[in-house]
Order: structure tokens, then sequence, then C-alpha cells
């Protein structure tokens, strides 16, 4: 008895998994589907009213328009338009696709490749590909430096040499030097005269 509850239960999940997150709708209402978060991305509406298909004629394009209802900008959408019989048995679907889809922008494209085997009933569609535009590359704000203090250009150091009894010192112009004048140090300092 235990081994029965657990295994309808896990049909019950294997089920609820099965089902498809993009409803069915009748034709001529709006399908909608779905991106990667689950939130709605895109509708269609079906243009071509005549879908009488069957085996020996299948009904091989449809026209519809799809409509780019989330907020992000699309450079390639494609996805399947799939058509269900009143018995809810799929019999056809076409793959549609588009280069580029702003947001609340609408755009007419078919289902080449489409074999409708029947008079459908119900319709959805499926979004396989909803490829947003990339965030450009953010370049950091580049701020101008402070204003520096102004300053004031320095000459070049001249350089001089003392000679003192032959023997030569070298000094350059507000670079003190010191010399030992016998038993104390003597600082010299050479400055422009003024």
């Amino acid at each position: 008895m235990l081994h029965g509850i657990a295994l309808l239960l896990s049909c019950a999940v294997v089920i609820t998994a099965q089902q498809p997150t993009e409803p069915r709708v009748a034709l001529n209402e709006a399908a909608t589907a779905s991106d990667a978060k689950g939130a709605a991305a895109i509708e269609a509406r079906l243009l071509t009213t005549v879908l009488n298909g069957s085996e020996d004629s299948p009904v091989t394009n449809v026209r519809i328009v799809v409509k780019n209802i989330g907020a992000n900008f699309y450079t390639y959408v494609s996805g399947w338009a799939t058509f269900y019989d009143s018995s809810a048995v799929r019999c056809g679907e076409g793959l549609f696709k588009l280069d580029a889809l702003a947001p609340n922008e609408s755009a007419e494209v078919d289902t080449p490749g489409l074999r409708l085997h029947c008079p459908p009933a119900s319709w959805r569609i499926v979004a396989t590909n909803l490829l947003s535009r990339t965030a450009e590359g953010t370049k950091p704000i580049e701020t101008a430096p402070p204003p520096s203090e102004a300053v004031t250009e320095k000459s070049a150091p001249i350089n001089f040499v003392i000679s003192i009894d032959g023997e030569e010192h070298p000094i350059q112009v507000n670079n003190p030097i010191v010399l030992k004048l016998g038993n104390r140090n003597a600082k010299i300092v050479l400055r422009p005269a003024q």
C-alpha cells in the first residue's frame, strides 16, 4: 500500500514537471514565451488565418507578429511556434527568428519548415534564444588632477669652483659649502645678486 502511494506521488511530480511553462492558447489569442528567469519576454499573434492542414496537404508556412513585451533589447530572437489539434496532440511546429527586437517593438516573421498536418485548435510559442545586447564596457571616470600651486621655475644649478690657496672646492648657487679654516668651520653660500 505504501509503495503504491509513493508511486502515485512520484508520477504526479513527473507529470507536473512535464507541463510546459508557455501555455497553449486559442488561435485568435496571443501566445507568450518566457525568458530564462520565467518572466514573460515575447508574445506572438497569428496573421495566417487559413490553417487547414492535413496529411495529404500540410500547411508549410505561417506568418506571425512577434512583440517584445520585456524590458531587454534583444539582438537575436528565435523560437518555435507549435500547433495542437482538438485532442491536444501536437500536429506541427515551425521555427521563427528575428535579428533584433527592441522593447515594445513588433516584427512580422514566418515559420519556414512548418508541416502542419491538422486543423489546429490551439498553439503556443517557446523562445529558444533571447540574446540581449551586451553591456558596453564601463570606462572609469577620469577626473582632472587638482590644480597644483603655481610652481616657479628654478633655473638649473650653475656650478662654480672656489679656489683657496690652489685647492679647488665646487659650489652651487644657494647650496652651502663648509670649509675648515684653521680651527673653525666656515659656511660659504653663493647667492645671485639682487
